[in-house]
């Protein structure tokens, strides 16, 4: 009986624990404004467009791949994030957002459905106003200097990952090997992942780069292919 009391405490006191761990977490979790850096993800869109095409062939490109906007690197978004996790979804529902504040952004991010998403999901928990937030955004993009062999390439590329994240060292100052990450899918690269503190300085943020792309190669397809994608009929 003794034991069995004693084990029945300890779960109760586990129970109790988790409950007000979770609790804590819910405190800062998904609270507006309250968070560490921001994440900044440029999406190479000829990888965006080329995995489209193949998901649906021959149905019309996405509006990111409009022949008129195309160019390499585009903002997917610019991501509140915590040292461990991410907030999301912070205000339900999102203020609405006005066609003055997504006519701004649109030669950054070149498609309004994903200035809704974004700004649903990752805009809302920054703490900023819409106008703000996308400002910081235009703010978040400045800082970063996209290398000169990445900025129109009409070949495909076969390069390392940590080749191109020494290429963007390279170039902006301040920015080092533990404040980005490369994202890709089996053979592409998808983004490059910059952090940014609040303060418009990079951040070193050692979960996201430990997410980083681990494979010895990937390839970027051209902007050339892009072009002729969104050109098709």
């Amino acid at each position: 009986m003794a034991r069995s009391i004693h084990r029945a405490f300890l779960l109760t006191l586990a129970l109790s624990l988790a409950a007000g761990t979770a609790a804590a977490q819910d405190r800062r979790q998904n609270e507006p404004g309250k968070f560490d850096f921001y994440v900044l993800s440029l999406s190479w869109l000829p990888t965006f467009c080329q995995a489209a095409a193949e998901r649906a062939p021959g149905e019309k490109p996405p509006t990111e791949c409009d022949a008129a906007r195309s160019y390499p690197f585009v903002v997917h978004g610019l991501w509140p994030q915590y040292e461990t996790g991410f907030p999301e979804f912070c205000q339900q529902p999102a203020p609405r957002l006005n066609g003055r504040v997504i006519s701004s952004v649109l030669d950054l991010m070149p498609a309004p459905a994903l200035i809704f998403n974004e700004w649903d999901r990752h805009g809302t928990c920054s703490g900023l106003s819409a106008r703000a937030y996308f400002g910081t955004v235009r703010k978040a993009r400045a800082l970063v200097k996209i290398p000169d062999e990445y900025i129109e390439p009409t070949e495909e590329v076969a390069v390392a990952p940590a080749e191109i994240q020494d290429a963007f060292v390279r170039v902006n100052p301040g920015l080092n090997r533990s404040s980005i990450a490369i994202s890709c899918d089996s053979k592409r690269l998808i983004e490059v992942r910059i952090c940014v503190g609040k303060d418009m300085h990079f951040h070193d943020c050692q979960e996201v780069e430990q997410r980083s792309c681990r494979r010895d190669q990937i390839v970027m397809p051209p902007l050339r292919a892009q072009r002729s994608a969104a050109a098709t009929p």
